[in-house]
């Protein structure tokens, strides 16, 4: 391949532009890289990250791994394209009128953890850096797309670009987890911790734990009490605060502004 570099970019995010020139040598009918990726995610999704290396995905294309190095010259470079590769969300607001600015962002809170969902390994692979790549730049577009009419500054919606897709991740590790427990055989269960009450109403004391022990004794930390949770799903509540923060916010500039 050509590593030939265009404006500074990486090789991965120049790839991912298609700034870099195919190979010239190899097999190129049988091979692209799109192909690449699309196996490596497979794989990924298959069997975890930890499955995924350069001769792992070559030999499922049935080719050596020095054929894919090519295309790709390195695994770090693959990991990055992976990711730009699921990074899709079936979402728009083009029409910013059709919801209103809550609804706009719970929408596209739910589509990133969405994609968190369906590709588990997502939140495995640390952050990378600031997204340069087509896709997931296309997500951080969407984000923004959310306040289109809302008195913010650049950096303002940045940074609650930035807070919405935090809590999503945060969520999506989360739920990543309690699945990979549930698969390993734990029970639905012991999330809850109903099996537990009794004994934890016994260890956790008041001299020890004076916060905790109401908690405990009401039923509330382990939900003992199924139906009668007064703040419904966890999820649901915590970007409702979330996003009274932010109406908070526009109110008290719309205030600023006006004054």
């Amino acid at each position: 391949m050509d590593t030939k570099k265009e404006d500074n970019l990486p090789p991965g995010v120049a790839l991912s532009w298609g700034l870099v020139e195919p190979p010239k040598r190899g097999p190129k009918r049988e091979m692209s890289l799109e192909k690449i990726v699309e196996a490596a995610v497979s794989i990924a999704d298959q069997e975890g990250l930890a499955a995924v290396s350069m001769s792992r995905v070559a030999s499922s294309l049935g080719f050596t791994t020095m054929s894919l190095y090519r295309y790709i010259p390195s695994k770090d470079d693959l990991l990055l394209l992976m990711l730009d590769s699921v990074c899709e969300m079936d979402i728009s607001f083009e029409n910013a009128e059709e919801f209103d600015w809550r609804e706009r962002m719970r929408r596209y809170v739910k589509a990133t953890i969405d994609i968190l969902w369906k590709h588990s390994w997502y939140t495995d692979l640390p952050i990378f850096g600031v997204p340069m790549t087509p896709k997931n730049l296309k997500i951080v577009d969407i984000g923004l797309g959310t306040m289109r009419g809302l008195p913010l500054n650049d950096y303002e919606k940045m940074s609650i670009v930035l807070l919405l897709s935090g809590y999503a991740r945060s969520c999506g590790i989360i739920m990543k987890d309690m699945n990979r427990a549930l698969q390993a055989g734990k029970s639905p269960e012991s999330f809850n911790g109903h099996a537990y009450t009794v004994a934890l109403k016994k260890l956790v004391s008041p001299d020890q734990y004076p916060d905790l022990h109401p908690i405990v004794m009401s039923g509330a930390y382990t939900d003992e009490f199924e139906g009668a949770n007064p703040i419904g799903d966890d999820f649901e509540f915590g970007l409702d605060r979330i996003l009274d923060g932010i109406g908070h916010y526009l109110a008290v500039k719309g205030h600023a502004d006006k004054g």
